[in-house]
């Protein structure tokens, strides 16, 4: 697997790339906060069986919008870091699917909620890119596992826990996304499907990979 040598480091330039993580983090958290300012102000809506995409159709609904933004900028911010460090390519070429995906699926909103069977092209494109970024992100996090925690050796359990959580959640989301396609049937008749509930859980575990990644590629390297 081939990578690129590492930038030799000065001591601003050591600096600015640890200002480069900080910003990173912030997006991160930042994303959060306004997914979660966006269930809050939407209780029409349940969290449980409604994707996070949808509640752009709801009561400000910028907010979702700005949330996708938020992360892709953080992954951006994130990529230049392993760019810079010499991580491996497979890894950033995941992180920057990923980042791509999440940047379209902002610039195209989801249908209402409810509307499975029968989507806009808007909704069409925006699934298009969201797919295979929610797939990109755990290949990013499994590839770049090892290097990272050779970075970063006191976040390891958290790096290992946060992918753990990425594996299991994007697998059981596909599930339920297949699922929810011509109506659920996995659920009950109270809460008929999870694909809700199972996104946020995916979607918190790559906002926190991104900001875990993002510190542990901006210190400095390891010398052997």
């Amino acid at each position: 697997m081939r990578t690129l040598s590492p930038t030799p480091s000065s001591p601003s330039s050591t600096g600015r790339w640890a200002r480069t993580g900080s910003r990173a983090v912030l997006a991160a958290i930042g994303t959060a906060v306004t997914a979660i300012a966006a269930d809050l102000i939407n209780p029409q809506y349940s969290p449980v069986t409604e994707v996070i995409s949808r509640y752009v159709n709801g009561t400000a609904g910028w907010l979702i919008t700005t949330a996708l933004f938020l992360v892709a900028g953080a992954s951006g911010l994130l990529l230049a870091l392993l760019r810079r460090a010499g991580a491996p390519r497979v890894g950033r070429w995941a992180v920057g699917v990923w980042a791509a995906g999440v940047a379209v699926a902002g610039v195209f909103p989801a249908d209402p909620p409810g509307r499975w069977g029968r989507p806009s092209t808007s909704d069409i494109v925006h699934g298009m890119a969201a797919t295979p970024a929610f797939l990109a992100l755990p290949v990013a996090a499994l590839v770049l596992h090892g290097w990272l925690t050779r970075r970063w050796t006191r976040g390891a359990g958290a790096l290992r826990s946060v992918l753990g959580t990425s594996l299991v959640s994007t697998a059981v989301l596909l599930v339920c996304l297949v699922d929810v396609m011509d109506g659920p049937s996995l659920g009950t008749d109270a809460v008929p499907t999870l694909v809700g509930l199972v996104e946020r859980i995916a979607f918190g575990a790559g906002l926190a990979w991104v900001a875990l990644a993002a510190v542990a590629a901006s210190r400095p390297a390891v010398r052997a």
